[in-house]
């Protein structure tokens, strides 16, 4: 009988042991379960997981390792595993633990390329393996309280989205490492952007049939200083004194990424929306403005104590709008987001409750975002965004 079945805590793996595989340490702590494996090909990597999750874990260089081990009983050591390593990797990861029964949580984005959110889709499909993915801006107060207003009807329907984002911290998280590289990454619209491109979907109700990007490597192609850093992670040369943008140092070999693009987006219900972001501004938030029949909103800030304004009167320019709504959550980002995502993942695949999060819109946030990229690359071309198959995305 395994952990789930007799109701003790999970065996958890964690594959990846990089800055985002701290998210699983959320199900210890919810007492719903224990990390008892992790995988990683880097020596360092395994050591630093037994410092990060305990010294009796047991440890594989290979995810396939990991899936061959066996318990005392013959079955599988793990009941469920978090997949939080480089992007690229995730499809392979995915499939091959969907394939073997285990439940994943896959770290957004869910693949790099729209063959392999396809292929992931299809192996929990056919498997009928529990796959979630973890846009954990779903559960972001600002998020969800900007939701609730547009479902009271206090804007009306929506007609359009904008999303600015501002990623102040754009060169450490993103110039220093894989995410720098195309191979990697495919590109930041996707990588970054996919959290944003979700959530306008999420609050738009619908999903981009076609885009049109525009965007450039324009500041940190210009820096030489370059270094791999792959013997580091993230939190360990992450400064805020790196100011300004081109005194950073130390960045990734390979830079061959944009550090500023955009989007502009309809969707299959008639919304049209638009997404920007750049990686070297001095603030890192996000903004975003919904504009319905009836009203607009927009949010000012997107941690605990900011605000979403609405305003629902014909006025000249009035900055404090009609209605104010205080943002009570998230004081440190998303930290608090990743642990209801974390919970929902839980509980999903021990009673299959419904979830706020959605395997087929996360593999429609990569659709959307690796076609605004190729459109990017090729001198703003309109690019058709392909649905997902219906089949599919009913097993899912």
């Amino acid at each position: 009988m395994s952990s789930t079945e007799a109701g003790s805590p999970l065996r958890l793996a964690v594959i990846g042991v990089g800055a985002r595989s701290y998210i699983a340490s959320h199900a210890v702590d919810s007492g719903s379960g224990t990390i008892v494996a992790v995988a990683d090909p880097s020596s360092a990597a395994r050591e630093r997981a037994a410092e990060q999750f305990g010294a009796g874990i047991a440890t594989f260089a290979s995810h396939r390792d990991l899936i061959d081990a066996r318990d005392a009983q013959g079955g599988s050591i793990v009941d469920a595993a978090f997949v939080t390593s480089p992007d690229h990797t995730h499809a392979e990861i995915a499939i091959d633990l969907l394939r073997a029964g285990i439940p994943v949580y896959v770290e957004k984005p869910l693949a790099i390329s729209l063959d392999d959110a396809d292929a992931i889709l299809a192996a929990a499909a056919e498997s009928g393996t529990r796959l979630y993915v973890g846009h954990n801006m779903r559960h972001m107060a600002v998020v969800t309280l900007m939701r609730d207003i547009i479902q009271r009807g206090e804007i009306g329907e929506v007609k359009a989205v904008w999303c600015r984002h501002f990623v102040g911290n754009g060169g450490d998280y993103y110039f220093k490492d894989w995410h720098a590289e195309r191979a990697k990454s495919n590109g930041l619209l996707l990588q970054k952007g996919a959290h944003d491109i979700d959530i306008i979907h999420w609050l738009a109700g619908g999903y981009s049939e076609l885009v049109t990007g525009m965007g450039g490597l324009s500041l940190y192609g210009d820096i030489t200083d370059r270094r791999d850093n792959s013997d580091r992670t993230m939190p360990e040369w992450f400064s805020l004194d790196a100011w300004p943008p081109l005194s950073q140092t130390e960045l990734n070999p390979v830079i061959d990424v944009e550090d500023i693009s955009m989007v502009s987006m309809r969707l299959d219900n008639g919304v049209y929306a638009s997404y920007q972001q750049c990686h070297y501004t001095p603030d890192y938030w996000r903004n975003y403005t919904v504009i319905g029949t009836e009203g607009r909103l927009e949010n000012f800030g997107d941690t605990d104590g900011a605000v979403v304004r609405v305003w629902n009167t014909r006025t000249t320019y009035d900055p404090a709008g009609d209605a104010e709504y205080r943002v009570n959550g998230d004081e440190r980002g998303h930290r608090d987001a990743d642990r209801l995502t974390v919970d929902e993942f839980i509980r999903f695949i021990t009673d299959g409750s419904e979830t706020e999060t959605s395997a087929v819109a996360a593999r429609n946030a990569v659709a959307t975002a690796v076609a605004a990229t190729e459109s990017i690359r090729d001198g703003s071309r309109p690019i058709a965004v392909p649905a997902v198959d219906e089949h599919v995305a009913t097993l899912v």
